[in-house]
């Protein structure tokens, strides 16, 4: 299809929306805005359009322009309330000086939409270009109250310093990034985009969720906004809440008893593992005795445990390693006196643990000696000293509510 016969048939372009899903409310608070083109009795989608690189950018802004402009009169005319989501790449914005954009949008705000209504989307591969001036250009459009969201975060890694710099209001996560990565890939990937989000104050959001699956890990993340076919494939028409092809509602309520269930089924592990320790206590004798101990210990924790040792409340390690290798329990002197308090989270737990004088359950972590994800169950000894029990990966994958936290 020849990109000029799209620029001179414009009558047979029309908008599409997508409707996006709040996980506060359940309900669709705006559409992201799309294109379709009728060719040879169909509808066809106008994506590869507007990423052909060989397309001149004076095409695409002229398409959009028009895309935009119906789309807006629609929700006008229809007194839609919601959100319009629109896509720029920097090229497109940057033309003279982002004042065409700017401009068209004003014209709209003097007919009663609100630039406040606009989320405007950027890629990651928009930081190609020169992006001191892009972020100006945003930081402008942002005065005027246009939001910005970046989509497809996370592509590029490298880009993570310009992000907290431009601090857009919303953070775009394509949710095939479940299929694309293994759990331990991907929990990486996304605790670190939840971190950055909550330090610059953005929403997160996940698109193209296209199964059940998705839907869960993107609600179980942190997701704020949602979209994709599962929920709701672009409409020419503005879709209600009612004709989502899930029931948003019943979906959070199975997510929230499932969450629950792990949660309850997690914490019975901790008190049984706070059992096993206070039945030994009365054979704590101190740290002189500390691997006689752990002898007395380790078959309790032989299904669950790898390794076992004591730490005193500053982090050196007073006990040897006790690291079960097939079905072995072997003792490894040499790890006696080792020091752990620059671990992360290491002196704040030994502090919870002094004062609750309770057991805690470390997140998943990659251990360091064997490279698999683990947990680390912790338990106060006495005031000053501390049992540690590694649980393995094997256990971890065969109980599902100690897999990912």
């Amino acid at each position: 299809m020849d990109p000029l016969d799209i620029l001179e048939n414009l009558h047979k372009v029309q908008p599409v929306f997508q409707p996006v899903i709040s996980a506060v409310k359940h309900t669709i608070i705006g559409y992201e805005l799309l294109g379709r083109y009728h060719f040879e009795d169909e509808w066809i989608s106008l994506g590869d359009f507007f990423h052909d690189t060989d397309v001149p950018d004076e095409y695409k802004i002229e398409v959009d322009h028009y895309i935009l402009q119906l789309a807006i009169e629609k929700m006008l005319e229809e007194e839609n309330k919601c959100t319009l989501f629109i896509n720029r790449n920097a090229k497109q914005l940057l033309v003279n000086s982002g004042e065409d954009f700017l401009q068209t949008l004003k014209g709209f705000e003097k007919k009663g939409f609100a630039m406040t209504r606009i989320v405007l989307e950027i890629t990651e591969h928009d930081f190609d270009e020169d992006f001191e001036v892009l972020e100006h250009l945003l930081m402008y459009y942002k005065t005027y109250g246009i939001q910005v969201a970046v989509d497809n975060v996370g592509a590029k890694s490298s880009n993570i310093d310009r992000i907290r710099q431009l601090r857009p209001h919303i953070l775009k996560i394509d949710a095939g990034i479940f299929r694309k990565h293994s759990p331990d890939v991907f929990q990486d990937i996304i605790s670190s985009l939840a971190v950055l989000a909550r330090r610059i104050g953005a929403k997160l959001a996940y698109e193209n969720i296209e199964d059940n699956h998705q839907l869960y890990f993107a609600w179980k993340h942190g997701g704020h906004y949602y979209q994709g076919f599962y929920l709701a494939k672009p409409d020419f028409n503005f879709l209600t809440t009612d004709a989502l092809s899930v029931d948003m509602g019943e979906k959070v309520k199975d997510f929230v008893q499932r969450e629950k269930a792990r949660i309850e089924a997690r914490f019975a592990f901790i008190l049984s593992c706070e059992e096993k320790v206070k039945k030994l206590l009365p054979q704590w004798h101190g740290p002189d005795q500390a691997d006689a101990f752990i002898k007395a210990v380790k078959d309790s924790f032989h299904k669950e445990s790898f390794r076992l040792y004591i730490c005193d409340s500053n982090g050196q390690q007073v006990s040897s390693n006790f690291r079960k290798r097939h079905t072995i329990w072997e003792v490894e002197g040499s790890q006696k006196g080792s020091h752990w308090a620059f671990r992360p989270y290491f002196l704040e737990n030994m502090m919870h643990m002094k004062t609750w004088h309770q057991g805690i359950l470390s997140e998943t972590y990659s251990d360091i000696e064997t490279g698999e994800m683990v947990r680390t169950f912790s338990y106060p000894l006495s005031n000053q000293f501390f049992l540690f029990v590694d649980i393995s990966y094997s256990y971890i994958f065969e109980n599902d509510h100690l897999f990912f936290q």
